[in-house]
């Protein structure tokens, strides 16, 4: 009879987990075309037209970097690096060095796996990009009123951002006017960040013609060039470039029994009962876009929170609340293997080290080995590394606030689980080298 039903319900397209003396959370549905932007039919003139500005260095104050050296292909779409080395570095991935930064970014370069999927709709490990029917753009960011209307999607409000912060794109004050407007908090003025930007990209004669393309009735002339189209581009190119939902779990939710390996069916078990993952890893991409404390150490310069302002709030920032002091977003779980290091900061480099601490959190916080960080040296970076994690009260903090109970599972089940981690893989996300342009149109090099 069960096997009956179960075959029943696979055939219906119903999903579920039945476990003898657990509750279980029942297997979402598979992902469909039709969870995507467009019904992930995007645009292809724009898709090529943002994969072409991401890689271009044009588009940062100083003329080197681009949002492909944080969220790179050849690095799984963020950079293999704990937090990443920002506008100043060199290099690629762990080879990039610290140049002459001023200081580290003080999160982890998220992945960018998936992100054109309608279910997300707030961006950033504090979601201060997310999406607000009540704002006059249609999205709350920390623009404000000064986000320009345009934007398609959240993913393009996200887009919007990165060129305006010091560290990661616009370099600092006196080295360009980029990263003057940027200090001055002129994101939106004639003279404003966006506006110089797409001044810059509207002066290339191989991008207007592109965007004339891309956006017909709308661009006809470089005049018409405004940062929110550069926005709207990027965006396309991420949510179509990097979809993934053809792992082995994905064609289980698909009726192909076969493709999960019997270890891989136990995590899963595990994963949606005793484990307690899909609590908090829910829905079709293993997130429930909300916002928990989990006790993660905290590393690198910080946000400027607490007493020195080594301290990360997270989700505080954005709300005011005390009582999202230490929350981060749930990440989604598709590649999860490929997309370490792991954490808000990036505290953890293996999958199994932070999957453990998942499940005793607090121990976890304490015994934390900072030599796991992946912090390429800098003289007078290091320092900073590990003030706030060498603090034990604010340790203790971060313990008073963490929201997970201990998890036990004996060696042979968190095998199971991290074999069902493992199957999570996209295959088609293992090689994105056909994602990187040889060339782009302002001439600068592609290479960091």
């Amino acid at each position: 009879m069960y096997r009956q039903l179960s075959k029943f319900i696979a055939g219906a397209g119903i999903s579920l987990v039945i476990l003898q003396g657990v509750s279980a959370s029942p297997l979402p549905d598979p992902v469909t075309d039709a969870d995507f932007f467009n019904n992930g039919d995007f645009n292809t003139a724009r898709v090529e037209l943002g994969k072409l500005l991401f890689f271009d260095k044009i588009l940062s104050g100083n003329r080197n970097i681009s949002c492909a050296t944080c969220h790179h292909g050849l690095t799984d779409t963020g950079d293999g690096l704990s937090l990443p080395v920002g506008e100043g570095g060199q290099g690629l991935g762990v080879a990039r060095n610290t140049g002459n930064v001023h200081e580290r970014v003080p999160r982890n370069a998220p992945p960018v796996f998936n992100l054109g999927a309608t279910e997300f709709v707030r961006m950033f490990h504090d979601g201060r990009v997310a999406v607000d029917p009540s704002q006059p753009s249609g999205f709350f960011t920390p623009a404000g009123d000064d986000l320009p209307s345009g934007l398609e999607n959240v993913l393009a409000a996200q887009a919007m951002f990165p060129v305006t912060s010091a560290t990661e794109m616009a370099g600092q004050a006196g080295e360009n006017t980029v990263a003057d407007a940027a200090a001055a908090g002129d994101l939106a003025g004639p003279s404003g960040v966006w506006a110089q930007l797409a001044g810059r990209v509207s002066a290339i004669p191989e991008y207007v013609d592109m965007f004339i393309a891309a956006y017909p009735g709308e661009i006809l002339s470089a005049a018409d060039i405004r940062y929110v189209h550069i926005a709207n581009a990027i965006a396309a190119f991420e949510g179509s470039a990097w979809r993934a939902d053809n792992s082995p779990y994905d064609r289980f939710l698909r009726g192909e029994r076969g493709a999960l390996s019997h270890s891989a069916r136990k995590g899963m078990k595990l994963f949606y009962g005793k484990a307690g993952c899909s609590n908090c890893h829910s829905g079709k991409f293993q997130t429930d876009h909300a916002f928990h404390a989990i006790a993660m150490p905290q590393i690198g310069p910080g946000k400027g929170d607490g007493v020195d302002g080594h301290d990360d709030y997270g989700r505080e920032r954005v709300t005011g609340n005390v009582q999202d002091r230490y929350r981060f977003r749930t990440p989604t779980l598709r590649n999860v293997v490929l997309t370490g290091p792991w954490g808000h900061d990036g505290a953890y480099n293996t999958l199994e080290a932070i999957v453990r601490h998942h499940l005793d959190t607090v121990t976890a916080l304490e015994n934390y080995d900072t030599a796991q960080a992946v912090l390429p040296p800098d003289e007078d970076l290091d320092p900073l590394d590990f003030i706030a994690h060498n603090d034990w009260l604010r340790r203790s903090e971060i313990a008073a606030a963490n929201e997970l109970d201990p998890v036990h599972l004996n060696d042979r089940q968190f095998g199971y689980l991290m074999d069902f981690l493992h199957a999570l893989t996209d295959p088609g996300s293992i090689d994105l080298r056909s994602d990187v342009p040889m060339v782009v149109p302002s001439g600068l090099p592609v290479a960091d």
